[in-house]
C-alpha cells in the first residue's frame, strides 16, 4: 500500500526527490557565490555593463535558492545549508579566476546548462509522482535559464 503525505504525494518517492532538490540547491549555491565573485572582481572595458548584469543574475539566483529550499521544506524534508555539503554534492565547482569577462560568461553559460540538466531530471521525477508544485518551479526555471543562455551567447558572439 502506498503512503501519501499531507500534500497527497507518495512519501517514499519524495525522499528521492528531496535528495535531488538538495543537489540542485548545492549547485545553485555555488553558482550564486561564483556570480558574486564575478560581480565584485570583473575588470575590463565591459566592467559597468557586466557588473550590473552579474548583480541582476546573483539576485535572481538568491531568490531561486530560497524557493528550492522552501520547496524541500514543503515536501517535508530539510534543505542542506552548509557549503561543505554543497561542495561534496555539486557538479558546479568554485571558480578562482573572477576578473576576466570571457571566463565569467563562459562559466555562467556552463553553470546554467548544468542547472537546466538537473532540473530536467527533477521535472521528469515530479511528473511521475504528480508533484505539480515542484514541476511548475522546475519548468519556470528551465524556461528562464534557456533564454539567459541564448542572451549570454549572443553577448559573446
Amino acid at each position: 500500500m502506498t503512503q501519501f503525505n499531507s500534500l497527497g504525494l507518495d512519501q517514499p518517492k519524495l525522499e528521492t526527490l528531496a535528495t535531488k532538490l538538495n543537489i540542485l540547491l548545492a549547485n545553485y549555491s555555488i553558482f550564486y557565490q561564483n556570480t558574486r565573485g564575478f560581480h565584485w572582481n570583473i575588470k575590463g572595458k565591459n566592467f559597468f555593463e557586466l557588473h550590473l548584469k552579474f548583480e541582476e543574475l546573483y539576485t535572481n539566483l538568491q531568490l531561486k535558492i530560497d524557493e528550492i529550499a522552501e520547496r524541500i521544506l514543503t515536501l517535508g524534508y530539510c534543505p542542506n545549508h552548509n557549503f561543505s555539503d554543497y561542495q561534496k554534492t555539486a557538479t558546479i565547482t568554485e571558480i578562482k579566476e573572477t576578473t576576466k569577462d570571457t571566463i565569467a560568461i563562459a562559466t555562467i553559460i556552463e553553470s546554467l546548462a548544468t542547472l537546466i540538466q538537473l532540473q530536467r531530471i527533477i521535472l521528469k521525477l515530479t511528473q511521475e509522482i504528480d508533484d505539480e508544485g515542484t514541476s511548475s518551479l522546475m519548468s519556470d526555471n528551465i524556461r528562464e535559464q534557456e533564454k539567459l543562455i541564448w542572451m549570454y551567447k549572443a553577448y559573446i558572439s
